[in-house]
């Protein structure tokens, strides 16, 4: 049980912290640039818990890794890195897309989520997942209105594919080192 309060508790940092800015504008405007390395601490911290916490859960165990689900998991995973690409390039797909970092979060977790049947991965990816929605709903409600980003060259594009393969092979890279092993 200690592992999934911790689990739960490193959900909540995590999910406080990113609300904090649009739940209390106000106090967030009073704390100025200062405010920043709180919220960073009470993130990484939210982070840190929750791997901890994850590590620590023993829970009912629903389904495993299948070779198909495997090739899903992988494909969604690039999916998942590319939109973090884009977000941080501002590609073409990030002016047509509004949150496209909140996507690839929600898309890391059902690619998590499709090979992680136990109820430690369905509260760790389940619980970023619903963060990740209603991050979306909160920011669309306080800023209803949205301009896309300007248009940038053509290699944005390029570097946002580079950058995408290489992340993913780090990614890949640090699952095998875990043991966690990405492919078959």
């Amino acid at each position: 049980m200690m592992g999934f309060a911790i689990l739960i508790l490193g959900l909540a940092l995590w999910s406080g912290g990113h609300f904090f800015k649009r739940l209390a504008p106000e106090m967030r405007a009073r704390t100025g640039a200062k405010g920043r390395v709180p919220i960073t601490l009470i993130l990484l911290g939210g982070v840190i818990l929750m791997v901890i916490g994850y590590r620590m859960a023993d829970g009912t165990f629903f389904w495993g890794r299948h070779p198909a689900t495997v090739g899903i998991n992988n494909l969604l995973m690039l999916l998942s890195v590319y939109l973090f690409a884009v977000s941080g390039a501002k590609t073409a797909l990030a002016r047509k897309m509004r949150h496209p970092m909140l996507g690839a979060v929600k898309v890391w977790a059902l690619a998590h989520l499709l090979v992680n049947g136990d109820t430690a991965s369905f509260v760790l990816f389940g619980g970023l997942l619903a963060w990740a929605v209603a991050e979306v709903i909160v920011i669309n409600r306080a800023e209803p209105d949205w301009t896309p980003p300007p248009a940038k060259p053509m290699k944005k594009e390029f570097i946002a594919i580079a950058a995408t393969l290489v992340v993913y092979a780090v990614i890949v890279a640090i699952h095998y080192a875990l043991g966690y092993p990405a492919f078959g």
